[in-house]
């Protein structure tokens, strides 16, 4: 695909990403409106005006903003380790369940039982097996990520058409070539889904590590602001997670739009 095709797509992405940011906001500003009005508890319930004036008016804004971002930006960290421990474990997994069948069986049901049993439950035991704190978070926030992107690259990558795999065959590719030259190209829009899907997965992962494990990040002030009862600070944190959580799904989208355009499957 040539610049120009690439840019056309690109610029197409970004449109729609950011179409998809408005339709976001609206909505969640719709539903966080409604909900405060139908809770009438001004004490617990904080509407969008008084997050405002929380985190930009009071005399201690500034110093509260300042907090909510350097636990933010632990989160994303701890988010960014268990994405990526999710992915490449999915991905290392489709590609040997696509290579050797026996390996489904081994695998599936063990992602299907991560799957099923609560992840609140599993914390407790994660925590007594490993000893390093980054590991810890990883393997959490990990399990989040690696089902959902685990079935999608499976079903990606045996999307390969015969045609396509008999010409590899014609000229001697085996297996791991059709896999390398074929199936992973193919699967990149199930790869991008995958992405979209785990980001605020690992987000969501890390919360809950943070809460069970780690005691630090957005995940641990916000526990401990509901103990102070900080209604304030609570929605201000659950805020500025979830537009962290659109921001990074648009990022990808926007990346997904580019990759396909350069592999001309846009």
């Amino acid at each position: 695909m040539n610049k120009g095709s690439t840019g056309r797509a690109l610029a197409t992405g970004v449109g729609k990403a950011l179409g998809t940011a408005l339709l976001m906001l609206a909505i969640l500003t719709v539903v966080w409106v409604v909900s405060v009005a139908l809770v009438d508890n001004t004490f617990v319930a904080k509407g969008p005006a008084e997050v405002y004036e929380f985190l930009f008016a009071d005399d201690d804004a500034a110093r509260t903003r300042a907090e909510i971002a350097t636990a933010l930006g632990v989160t994303l960290g701890d988010a960014a380790i268990g994405f990526v421990a999710g992915m490449l474990a999915a991905t290392i997994a489709a590609a040997l369940i696509v290579l050797f069948r026996p390996v489904e069986t081994a695998v599936m049901p063990v992602a299907l039982i991560l799957r099923a049993v609560p992840l609140i439950a599993l914390t407790p035991i994660i925590r007594l097996l490993f000893s390093d704190g980054l590991v810890r978070v990883a393997v959490v926030s990990g399990i989040v990520v690696l089902f959902p992107a685990l079935v999608n690259i499976v079903q990606g990558l045996r999307s390969v058409s015969t045609q396509m795999s008999d010409v590899v065959h014609v000229y001697g590719g085996g297996p791991f070539a059709l896999l390398v030259k074929v199936a992973f190209p193919s699967a990149l829009p199930a790869l991008f889904a995958s992405v979209r899907i785990s980001v605020p997965g690992a987000i969501t992962g890390a919360l809950l590590a943070e809460w069970l494990i780690t005691g630090r990040g957005i995940g641990s002030m916000v526990v401990n602001a509901v103990g102070r009862s900080e209604n304030n600070l609570v929605w201000a944190c659950v805020l500025v997670v979830t537009l962290a959580s659109l921001a990074l799904y648009l990022l990808a989208q926007i990346a997904e739009s580019f990759v396909l355009a350069r592999y001309g499957r846009w």
